[in-house]
């Protein structure tokens, strides 16, 4: 549902801005899409500005929320 849009379009930010940050010397800044959700527009000052940002993966060792932890990790490992 849109819980996932928003996170989906998190893990694209911090993509985004982990490539950016990672760019060669005077090479075009990329565009930023913090406008795709409502959370990453939110987010946007503490995400695009001069600071870090640290995200909280919470998992669950109960074999019945497994695919909801392996969701979680899959989204952690991308946006690290």
């Amino acid at each position: 549902g849109a819980i996932n849009k928003s996170l989906s379009a998190l893990t694209n930010v911090i993509m985004s801005l982990s490539r950016h940050s990672q760019r060669a010397p005077g090479s075009k800044r990329p565009f930023i899409h913090f406008r795709d959700s409502k959370l990453t527009f939110l987010l946007r000052d503490s995400l695009g500005g001069n600071s870090k940002t640290t995200i909280v993966a919470n998992v669950s060792p109960s074999a019945m929320n497994f695919g909801e932890t392996l969701s979680t990790c899959k989204f952690a490992a991308r946006a690290k």
